[in-house]
């Protein structure tokens, strides 16, 4: 599982193909200048709302769910993430039990959601849980069951399996709530989904030594394609393909990494080409990645922090 980061931006929709609608449940433990909890909703990798333990209000993010819900339906939000709150304040403390940790700053986070294509009408649903970075707890629809990749979450697997009521519950969202107010919003952002924007690429290095990113960003749609080419051939080797990363006009970042030494890179031709929208862009120098070249570099530094937490927990 990865983590979304937690921003306040606006949303612009790719209207034809596969929709998604999912939510971000982030508790971290007390120790750092961060809420106890935040909640994030994302349509189509795009933040429409926003709630956190420090304000306990639910947000709208984009003109078109302030303009199509009401006063009622954030209400609503708001109480039910008052509540995951609290839950989530109890279950970091019986995670630290279950690692055997008594100190230190610990993040729990609950990601769920689901999918729907327009053209084919396929549909998929998702609820996913981690601990500290490392997913924890992750739900098998087709199976109807919990699964768990470390014997910390075997005592929640045994219980919410067996919880055939629950599973039930879980599936019916999933499958057909969750699907209806995916469609929903799809619908009241229809008017915001013809926006089409080119990347602009970079190439950037911190020093000689160092490793060289192929930076693309300001891009919308969020489709990308980042290769890197090696005397005119595709080039996979030492090669760190980034998460997708929102900016916060609404558009999307993206970064690869290469690692060869200053001697490689001279002897050879590499280069960074990036796909997007049936159009390439194709990026050969360096530019020194200072503090001062591009502020939402710097700005990404803290989205990447959150992006790769891959938080999640729920236990009972």
């Amino acid at each position: 599982m990865r983590v979304v980061a937690i921003v306040l931006l606006g949303v612009h929709l790719a209207y034809a193909g596969t929709h998604s609608l999912k939510y971000f449940y982030t508790g971290v433990s007390r120790g750092i200048d961060f809420p106890e909890f935040t909640a994030v909703g994302l349509v189509d990798e795009g933040q429409f709302m926003y709630f956190d333990s420090n304000t306990m209000k639910a947000v709208p993010k984009t003109e078109w769910i302030r303009q199509n819900e009401g006063e009622d339906y954030w209400d609503r939000e708001k109480q039910k993430l008052i509540g995951s709150h609290q839950a989530f304040k109890y279950n970091i403390q019986i995670a630290m039990e279950r690692f055997n940790q008594s100190k230190g700053v610990h993040t729990v986070q609950m990601m769920y959601g689901c999918e729907w294509d327009d053209q084919t009408g396929e549909t998929n649903g998702f609820r996913q849980y981690g601990y500290d970075g490392e997913d924890f707890l992750s739900l098998d629809l087709r199976e109807m069951r919990w699964i768990s990749p470390v014997p910390q979450g075997i005592i929640t697997v045994l219980k919410w399996s067996y919880n055939r009521a629950e599973l039930e519950g879980r599936k019916h969202y999933l499958n057909t709530v969750c699907i209806e107010w995916l469609k929903k919003y799809v619908e009241y952002g229809k008017s915001s989904l013809k926006k089409t924007v080119s990347p602009q690429v970079s190439l950037l290095q911190k020093d000689p030594s160092s490793p060289v990113t192929c930076h693309a960003t300001g891009f919308y749609p969020s489709g990308v394609t980042i290769i890197w080419m090696k005397n005119g051939q595709e080039h996979h080797e030492d090669v760190d393909l980034g998460e997708l990363l929102p900016n916060e006009d609404g558009t999307f970042q993206k970064s690869s990494t290469i690692r060869v030494t200053p001697e490689e890179w001279k002897k050879n031709k590499f280069s960074c080409v990036v796909e997007h929208q049936d159009k390439t862009v194709t990026e050969k120098e360096i530019r020194k990645n200072n503090a001062s070249d591009d502020s939402s570099s710097q700005r990404s530094i803290f989205w990447q922090w959150i992006w790769h937490l891959k938080l999640d927990i729920t236990v009972g």
